[in-house]
C-alpha cells in the first residue's frame, strides 16, 4: 500500500530532521531528549497510580518534582565535567591521555537515569493493572547492571 504524497513528504521531513539532529548532537543528544520524556512519563504514571489507589498527595508530588530537579542538576554536572575534560585534553599541552576523551560522564549519567525512570514507569504500570512482560523486566535489569559495570570501570 503506497503512502499518499503528503505523508511521504512529512515522513521525509521528519527523517531529515532526525538525521540533522543526530549529525549535530549524536547519541548523547537523543539521550538528552529521552531523559525528560522518561521523567515526564514516570511522573504521569506515578500520579495516575497514586490517584487510582486514592493516595495522591501534593506534598509527595512536590517531593517527586524536587527529586527530578536533583536528577537534572546531576546531568548538568556531568555535562560540565565532560566540557572541562574536553578543554583540558584539547587545549592544555601538558595534559596527555592515552586515549581520546569523548563525552563520557554525560552519556553514562543520562543512560543511568533513563533506565531508572523506565524501571519506575514499569512499576507504575503494574500498579495501574498492566501486565508487565517478564522479558522486559529482565532486559531493563540487565541494561542497568551493565551500565553500572561500565561506570565502575
Amino acid at each position: 500500500m503506497a503512502l499518499p504524497e503528503n505523508l511521504k513528504t512529512l515522513k521525509a521531513g521528519i527523517t531529515a530532521l532526525c538525521a540533522a539532529f543526530t549529525a549535530a548532537f549524536g547519541g548523547t543528544g537523543w539521550l538528552s531528549l529521552l531523559f525528560p520524556l522518561a521523567m515526564a512519563l514516570d511522573y504521569a504514571t506515578g500520579s495516575a497510580a497514586a490517584l487510582k489507589a486514592g493516595q495522591w498527595s501534593s506534598s509527595v508530588a512536590r517531593n517527586g518534582l524536587a527529586h527530578k530537579g536533583g536528577m537534572i542538576a546531576a546531568v548538568l554536572a556531568a555535562a560540565c565535567l565532560d566540557g572541562a575534560m574536553y578543554v583540558l585534553v584539547t587545549f592544555l599541552p601538558a595534559v596527555h591521555l592515552p586515549f581520546e576523551y569523548p563525552a563520557v560522564a554525560s552519556p553514562l549519567v543520562l543512560c543511568w537515569y533513563v533506565l531508572t525512570e523506565l524501571g519506575s514507569v514499569l512499576e507504575n504500570a503494574a500498579k495501574l493493572g498492566a501486565p508487565i512482560p517478564p522479558f522486559l523486566k529482565k532486559a531493563l535489569a540487565a541494561l542497568s547492571g551493565t551500565l553500572d559495570e561500565v561506570g565502575q570501570k
